[in-house]
C-alpha cells in the first residue's frame, strides 16, 4: 500500500490544534503539548513528507529498507568527523565520508549505558520504564519482556524482513531473544562479548553495590573459573530463526573474539545481497561489540597513522571499513537510494579500560549523565533523500529511531497505545534537515533515578537525594558550554521553575502508566 497523503480539511486540523491525536500512541506529556503549539506546521510538514515517500514507494515498488547500526562505546571525540580521526590516532574516513553524503547529528543522546540504549532503541522507550535500567550481566533473570513492542515486530507486520546481528545484550532467557522479539533471523550474543571483563563479581552476585555503575573491573578468570565460582553457565553465540528457536553455534573466548565482527560483516552483506531483489523490505540491527576488549585481526593491527598498541584503534578501524562494507553492497545491489542507514554510538567511552578506550571532548563517560557519557556521535545516510554535507544542531535521543522507523515504514498505527512511547518521529528532521526536529527536551536516567534533563539549550544535573532542591542542583548552558564547566546560580535561580514544570508533567504520566516490574532475583537460580 502507497504512502496516502492525507487531506488537511479544517476538521483534521482542529483535531490537531484541539487535542494533538494525530497519533493513536501515547508520547509523553511534553511532547503532547508541543504538538499542540506546531499542530499546522507540521502537520503541513507531514503531509508532504509522506508524498515524498509515495514516490519513491512508487518508483521502487516497496518500502524503504532500514539499517540501523549501534556502535560500542565510541566518544564524541573519536572520529574525524567530530574532531578526533587521525588527531587521536585513528583516522576514521569511512565514516567521515559516510557522514559527508549524509547528515551529521551533533545533540545525538543515548543512554549512559549498554543494555538500556539496546532496549531505548528497539523500544523507543526510556529503559526504566521496560524494567531493566540497569546492565545486565551472565544468568540475570532480567531481560526485554515479552509485553514490549520492538521496532522488529512493528516491522514485521508491515510486511518487513528482519535480521539482527551481533550484541543482543538485553537478556538471555528464550523470551528475551531476538527470534522471540521479532526478528526473523539473528546471529548473535546475549553479553558484551568479553569475558574477561566478568572475572571478579563477587559484589555483584552477593547483590552488594560495586561503583554505582554496576561495573566491575577484574580481568584474571577464564569462563570455567567463572562457572565454577558462581555456578552459571556463559553462553557463546547463537543462531536464531523466528518459529524455530535457537542454537549455539560458537563458544564464547579468546579463539572467537578476533572473528565476531568479520564473521557478521559476512553474514550482513549476504543477507543484503539475498534480499535485495525481494518484493520485501528489509530491516537489519548490526550492534556492533565492545571497541576497547574485542580482539581484532591482525591485519587491522599496526596501520600507518594508527595509535598501534591501542586495542581500541585497532576495533575502530575495523569497524570504520566493515561500515563501508555495508554502505559498498547496498551501493552494488542497486539499492542504496531505497535504503536508509542510521549510525550512532550507544554510549561515551569507558575510561575504566584506559588508555584502551574511547575518548570524548565533553565531560564524563560510560555510566554518567554529564554530556561525555550520553551525547554520542550519529549520522544519517540515504542517497537522493537526505540531501548530503548536513550537520544539525536538533535534539535527537535513541528512542527516536523506534519512531521514525514507523512512520518510514507506514505502520505508525502499529505503535503501542497502552503505554507511553518516549521516541518521537524525526522523519521531518532527516529529509528537511536542520530546524525540522521535533524535539525539544530529554529526559536522563541513571538507573532508576532522574539524574538530568535537558531542555531547549538548558540541561539540569539532580544530585541523589536533592529532589530537586536547589543546594544539589547543577545547571548549564549546553549551548555556549558543551563541556558542562561553567554552572551558575544566575542559571538555577532562573531555569528552576521551568525544569520543575517540565519534570511535572513527565511524572503525571508515569503516575498513569507505571513503570514495568521485573523479577527481582538478580540471576537465574
Amino acid at each position: 500500500m502507497l504512502f496516502q497523503r492525507p487531506q488537511l480539511g479544517s476538521a483534521v486540523l482542529s483535531a490537531l490544534l484541539v487535542g494533538g491525536v494525530a497519533q493513536a500512541y501515547q508520547p509523553d506529556q511534553p511532547f503532547v503539548d508541543a504538538q499542540k503549539k506546531h499542530a499546522r506546521q507540521w502537520a503541513q510538514e507531514d503531509a508532504a513528507l509522506d508524498e515524498r515517500l509515495a514516490e519513491l514507494e512508487k518508483k521502487t515498488g516497496k518500502r524503504p529498507n532500514i539499517v540501523y547500526i549501534l556502535a560500542d562505546d565510541i566518544g564524541w571525540g573519536e572520529l574525524g568527523s567530530y574532531g578526533g580521526g587521525i588527531l587521536r590516532g585513528t583516522p576514521t574516513p569511512n565514516l567521515d565520508t559516510m557522514a559527508q553524503q549524509g547528515m551529521k547529528f551533533m545533540s545525538h543522546y543515548s543512554e549512559p549505558s549498554c543494555t538500556p540504549t539496546r532496549l531505548a532503541l528497539l523500544t523507543g522507550r526510556y529503559p526504566v520504564r521496560t524494567g531493566v535500567d540497569i546492565v545486565l550481566w551472565p544468568g540475570q533473570q532480567q531481560g526485554l519482556a515479552d509485553e514490549e513492542v520492538t521496532v522488529a515486530e512493528m516491522l514485521s507486520r508491515a510486511g518487513y524482513k528482519t535480521a539482527m546481528f551481533g550484541k543482543w545484550h538485553v537478556g538471555e532467557l528464550e523470551e528475551h531473544a531476538p527470534e522471540n522479539q521479532g526478528f526473523d533471523y539473528a546471529y548473535y550474543g546475549l553479553y558484551n562479548g568479553k569475558p574477561y571483563s566478568w572475572a571478579n563479581m563477587d559484589a555483584f552476585y552477593k547483590a552488594e553495590t560495586i561503583d554505582g555503575n554496576g561495573f566491575e573491573y577484574d580481568f584474571p578468570g577464564t569462563l570455567e573459573d567463572y562457572k565454577e565460582k558462581y555456578g552459571i553457565e556463559v553462553h557463546g553465540h547463537f543462531e536464531g530463526i523466528k518459529g524455530e528457536g535457537r542454537r549455539e553455534v560458537e563458544p564464547l573466548g579468546a579463539t572467537s573474539m578476533p572473528d565476531m565482527e568479520s564473521g557478521n560483516i559476512q553474514r550482513i552483506k549476504n543477507y543484503i545481497s539475498d534480499n535485495a531483489g525481494s518484493d520485501k523490505p528489509f530491516f537489519i540491527y548490526w550492534a556492533s561489540y565492545a571497541q576497547q576488549m574485542a580482539a581484532s585481526p591482525k591485519a587491522f593491527r599496526g596501520r600507518p597513522g594508527y595509535d598501534v598498541p591501542n586495542l581500541q584503534s585497532a576495533e575502530l578501524a575495523q569497524h570504520d571499513d566493515y561500515v563501508q562494507e555495508l554502505l559498498d553492497t547496498l551501493r552494488e545491489q542497486g539499492i542504496a537510494e531505497n535504503t536508509l542507514v542510521v549510525w550512532v554510538s550507544d554510549n561515551g567511552p569507558m575510561y575504566a579500560f584506559w588508555p584502551n578506550s574511547g575518548y570524548s571532548w565533553l565531560r564524563g563517560g560510560k555510566g554518567e549523565v554529564y554530556e561525555g557519557g550520553v551525547r554520542t556521535p550519529g549520522i544519517a545516510w540515504w542517497p537522493g533523500m537526505i540531501e548530503p554535507g548536513q550537520t544539525v544542531i536538533d535534539l535527537l535521543s535513541t528512542t527516536d529511531l523506534f519512531t521514525t522507523a514507523a512512520r518510514i515504514a507506514g505502520v505508525k498505527d502499529e505503535i503501542p497505545s497502552d503505554r507511553v512511547v518516549d521516541g518521537l518521529d524525526q522523519t521531518a528532521l532527516l529529509l528537511n534537515g536542520n530546524g525540522h526536529g521535533r524535539r525539544n527536551y530529554i529526559f536522563h536516567y541513571s538507573g532508576n533515578r532522574l539524574a538530568a534533563v535537558r531542555m531547549d539549550n538548558m540541561k539540569l544535573h539532580i544530585k541523589p537525594g536533592s529532589q530537586g532542591g536547589l543546594p544539589n542542583m547543577e545547571v548549564y548552558n549546553i549551548t555556549r558550554d558543551p563541556g558542562e564547566k561553567f554552572g551558575s546560580m544566575f542559571y538555577q535561580l532562573s531555569y528552576v521553575v521551568p525544569f520543575q514544570r517540565l519534570i511535572g508533567k513527565h511524572r503525571q504520566l508515569i503516575e498513569k502508566y507505571p513503570h514495568r516490574k521485573l523479577p527481582t532475583g538478580t540471576f537465574v537460580e
